[in-house]
């Protein structure tokens, strides 16, 4: 039976959701959601979120702070600040990364958290310990399952289908066996599903199963 989750301190963890959510508010990039427009990274730290509490509902407060925040601020880095090529993006990602590590570390320092948490938080954030570390596996399933789930099907529409492979087996290999059991229950269009075979096959897990339709 699962136990109820109690933050140590309810009220410094409800302040620094508060927090993160107020900053992720500020995005001036909206998506649509059941007919409302609503700030993006606002959006997909809840995606996230729920995505961690899927996979592991007795997730650490460390861990539930981390997906709150993985993305804070990520529109003020921009990709095209970047060389648009594999490099640039490269370290476009490693620098949004440390961005957000040094922005959660601020607000969780601002309410009252301890060092010992702000440096776990910090440790998700930039993916320490992949795939050794339980949690940061947990986070990194739960990134490639919001993008299977909830952008995958735009970048398809914009994207060749031999680059969309090569990024569709990237994820598949960061993925653990229930994150991948996880993306093999979602449903993808007629379109998408035979090029997420293909990228099963070339990351060689084909043996993980059928894609839903």
């Amino acid at each position: 039976m699962q136990t109820e989750f109690r933050p140590a301190d309810p009220v410094r963890f409800a302040e620094a959701i508060r927090r993160f959510d107020e900053e992720n508010a500020r995005d001036p990039n909206t998506l649509e959601i059941n007919g409302e427009r609503l700030p993006r990274e606002l959006v997909y730290a809840r995606w996230l979120t729920e995505w961690v509490l899927r996979l592991c509902p007795q997730a650490s407060e460390a861990l539930r702070l981390a997906a709150r925040c993985q993305h804070l601020r990520r529109w003020e880095i921009p990709r095209e600040s970047f060389p648009m090529d594999r490099a640039g993006y490269l370290r476009w990602r490693t620098t949004l990364q440390r961005f957000h590590a040094e922005q959660s570390a601020r607000i969780l320092r601002e309410v009252g958290y301890p060092e010992e948490i702000v440096r776990r938080v910090q440790e998700l954030n930039l993916k320490k310990g992949l795939p050794h570390d339980p949690e940061t596996q947990v986070l990194e399933d739960a990134l490639c399952l919001v993008f299977l789930e909830h952008q995958l099907e735009d970048l398809a529409s914009r994207t060749s289908e031999d680059k969309l492979v090569n990024a569709l087996a990237r994820s598949w290999k960061k993925m653990s066996p229930a994150g991948r059991a996880a993306a093999l229950e979602l449903h993808y269009s007629e379109r998408v599903r035979p090029l997420l075979a293909r990228a099963i096959a070339e990351a060689g897990q084909g043996e993980s199963g059928p894609v839903a339709d």
